[in-house]
């Protein structure tokens, strides 16, 4: 397996789950025409509880996605996980070195998701967002919210995590209808309830304009945010057991 993506081996299997149920099924929750993995044994043994098992089947199988169909047939496989992550990023028109380490690509990929909620939300949903957040700011209009929201997020601690969290929730519940399964504290459960329905809009936003423009990214956005995820919950994850916070 691609060294970025070494640790979806330990991974929560439900997180997996959704992982796959975005390579293998469409927005009407039937099997994808284009997929290879449901008619595998391996599938069979292991969906869903036991996805840990199949995590290179999983990832060859985005990459399969993130390549040229006869392209793969002349390869015998798809592109690398980096490269399917930077075409996502340059579809979401994110800024990014393309030397960066994946995590940080995936991080402002993140971010610009967050952003693009905030800016395609109305300034009353706006002000209701910051009430409800009891965030404040003496800078007056849109871009002075979002800027607070921004600012309010990154002083909560584990700010990677919670961007996460709060975006692959919202297009769990947006594209397979039902979100992540959380064992969240009550201000990051607030922070998910607050943000699911504006994220909500913008994935149908997004979503439409995918439709037009290619229906391999209805597979590898998703796919890349929910790893995005993934590895910031194991980021978080090895933090507490480093400082004895968890054992």
């Amino acid at each position: 397996m691609y060294n970025s993506l070494s640790f979806l081996r330990t991974a929560d299997s439900s997180d997996l789950r959704i992982l796959v149920d975005y390579l293998t099924k469409n927005k009407k929750g039937n099997t994808r025409f284009s997929e290879e993995l449901t008619s595998t044994e391996e599938y069979q043994r292991c969906y869903p509880d036991h996805l840990n098992e199949m995590t290179d089947s999983i990832v060859m199988e985005l990459e399969k996605f993130g390549g040229n169909t006869f392209a793969n047939i002349i390869r015998g496989h798809g592109v690398a996980y980096s490269t399917v992550l930077k075409d996502v990023a340059k579809k979401m028109k994110v800024n990014f070195n393309k030397k960066a380490s994946d995590e940080t690509i995936e991080q402002y990929l993140l971010q610009k998701v967050l952003v693009d909620t905030l800016e395609m939300t109305s300034d009353e949903e706006l002000k209701k967002i910051m009430e409800e957040l009891d965030i404040r700011t003496t800078g007056v209009g849109k871009q002075a919210m979002i800027a607070a929201i921004q600012t309010a997020i990154k002083k909560g601690g584990f700010t990677a995590y919670k961007y996460a969290v709060i975006i692959a929730n919202a297009i769990a519940k947006a594209l397979l209808g039902r979100g992540l399964s959380l064992a969240a504290n009550a201000a990051l459960t607030r922070w998910i309830s607050i943000f699911a329905g504006p994220i909500g809009w913008t994935v149908t936003a997004i979503w439409t304009a995918i439709d037009i423009a290619g229906p391999a990214y209805r597979v590898t956005i998703p796919a890349v945010i929910q790893i995005a995820y993934m590895r910031q919950k194991e980021n978080m994850k090895s933090y507490l057991l480093e400082n004895n916070i968890i054992k």
